[in-house]
């Protein structure tokens, strides 16, 4: 008989898990497990062999939504069990957010066939946001710059080559979408791509950011948050951890 806490194999649409981290240096004290998922092997049964309840929204789903969804919980899961021996699937919660336990921040991402999960314990890490997106080819990102960037975010892009643009048009996207899902836990409050910019970044991963609004009595307008992101096979991950 299989030990309590030995997990269901992996679905033949999910890679064997992976930690290693797209990332510049892992966070200390996180858990980061990703996969390669692919909706095409995605059978019906997948769901309960594998020990999740996809919730109403899912089941009406496409097969790419469905095997995303599948995806990103056997790396949440995997990686919950690796921080602390429990093992619970996070359901969605009323904001579409997982619902981490109690005691674990935690963010899962997903984007064209990878998906990847990361926890903590709040003792630690009290907010972890974490985003993956496929790089926008140039022109795409000329177009987008706009609805994205600041003022001086902009200025700043205007000295780059044109693919350096593209790349930081997706780092920056990708960076304001962690850092919500890092601190909408913690401040409760919505805000969007115009309430931080990017002060600098590195080509070795680490990123600058800035609130440019209220959001709590502690996060405030000036405050500065590091992030970090790294890249590879056109997928750009990053990460914002807000320390304990």
């Amino acid at each position: 008989m299989p030990g309590m806490n030995t997990l269901p194999a992996l679905p033949a649409c999910c890679s064997p898990l992976d930690e290693h981290w797209l990332l510049p240096d892992a966070l200390p004290g996180t858990v980061l497990l990703s996969t390669r998922f692919d909706p095409l092997l995605l059978v019906g049964a997948d769901f309960p062999n594998s020990a999740i309840e996809p919730p109403a929204s899912i089941q009406r789903s496409v097969a790419k939504r469905q095997a995303e969804f599948l995806a990103g919980r056997i790396c949440a899961r995997a990686a919950l069990q690796r921080l602390d021996g429990q093992t619970c699937v996070p359901a969605i919660g009323e904001d579409r957010a997982p619902v981490w336990p109690a005691h674990v921040s935690g963010s899962i991402t997903h984007s064209t066939g990878r998906a990847a999960a990361i926890v903590a314990r709040k003792e630690h890490w009290q907010g972890l946001g974490m985003d993956v997106e496929n790089l926008l080819d140039p022109e795409r990102a000329e177009r987008l710059a706009g609805e994205i960037l600041t003022s001086p975010e902009l200025q700043r892009m205007a000295q780059l080559t044109r693919d350096e643009r593209a790349l930081l048009v997706t780092l920056t996207f990708s960076v304001k979408e962690s850092l919500f899902k890092a601190l909408y836990p913690i401040v409760r409050q919505r805000f969007y791509f115009e309430h931080a910019e990017v002060l600098d970044w590195t080509h070795d991963g680490q990123v600058r950011l800035r609130l440019l609004t209220d959001l709590s009595a502690e996060w405030r307008h000036g405050s500065e948050l590091q992030a970090r992101f790294g890249v590879k096979d056109g997928q750009l991950l990053s990460l914002v951890g807000i320390k304990a």
